[in-house]
């Protein structure tokens, strides 16, 4: 069986594991990133390698190649990190990087959110025909499209659903973009200032709601009729065949799709309500970026 290993690369913490052909997980590797340099960032990704390998019926020699998911605007075929957010890794070298350092020939490299959208889209088994779309509701909010079995990438920025311009009540009804609307952050903030209450995390608001405490039902009303919204202009603009919903905020809080299914339906027409029944949340969960790098790695070019 062909092994590689998928690397997902985040601000807050690197994944990596060693992934079969097929999608299987064999084992995973989580450890903290270092963004304060870029070179003690790239030796947290190559300690997060080696600490995969460790303990392994499997060794470096085993693995036909890498692939890196890394979040922001990348370069694939110069296996360079172009841009990025959260990471001190402008204009980085990825892939000569991690071939100088492991010796391996096949180096992947692409967007995180692509990553994780390539092992979703792999994993519904979507018809080669049909638009495919990831979206990720986390510390950020972004999507990835695939059509006709292809990445739909645009000028090299496509996907960015965050920055979709939305209706927020909270600024008077002022448009903001949805990601500073309704990404974990925003909704941590924006529950302190509802409530009046300096400590409070966006678990707890989930939890809280679900407990049935009636001052945080606006809280998730605001939240999902925002992204009710952006993904109102993916049903518009794509109509999609099914969308895909990972990131931890909507994984680890299910019971938030049927909200989103009621609201998205309010905005939509009669023809565009095939699609409610194929909005669905990932069962791959928090490692779909790791699988989903290993599994580019045995399709080359192929899906770029």
């Amino acid at each position: 069986m062909k092994m590689a290993i998928g690397i997902d690369i985040g601000g807050t913490k690197i994944a990596a594991g060693i992934i079969s052909e097929t999608g299987e997980l064999f084992k995973r590797a989580e450890l903290k990133s270092d963004p304060s340099d870029r070179e003690k960032m790239f030796v947290k990704v190559v300690e997060a390698v080696e600490q995969v390998l460790e303990d392994s019926t499997y060794s470096l020699a085993d693995m036909e190649g890498i692939g890196v998911g890394v979040p922001g605007k990348v370069d694939q075929e110069q296996g360079v990190a172009v841009y990025q957010n959260n990471l001190p890794w402008a204009q980085f070298p990825v892939t000569s990087r991690l071939r100088e350092q492991f010796g391996l020939g096949r180096i992947t490299i692409d967007n995180d959110v692509y990553m994780a959208a390539f092992a979703e889209w792999k994993s519904a088994q979507t018809k080669s025909d049909e638009t495919f779309v990831y979206v990720t509701i986390s510390t950020g909010i972004s999507c990835s499209i695939i059509h006709n079995g292809s990445f739909f990438r645009g000028a090299g920025f496509a996907g960015e659903l965050g920055l979709i311009p939305v209706l927020s009540k909270v600024t008077g009804k002022k448009l903001m973009r949805l990601e500073h609307a309704s990404a974990g952050p925003a909704i941590e903030k924006l529950a302190q200032k509802k409530l009046q209450l300096a400590s409070l995390s966006t678990k707890d608001v989930f939890e809280s709601y679900q407990d049935g405490v009636r001052e945080y039902q606006p809280i998730i009303d605001e939240v999902t009729d925002t992204w009710a919204q952006g993904l109102y202009s993916i049903s518009c603009l794509l109509d999609p065949h099914k969308i895909v919903f990972g990131g931890s905020v909507i994984v680890n809080n299910p019971f938030l799709l049927d909200i989103i299914k009621e609201k998205l339906k309010s905005y939509q027409i009669p023809e565009q309500h095939h699609l409610l029944n194929q909005m669905v949340i990932s069962t791959i969960k928090q490692n779909n970026g790791v699988v989903g790098a290993g599994l580019r790695v045995f399709e080359g070019n192929k899906k770029s």
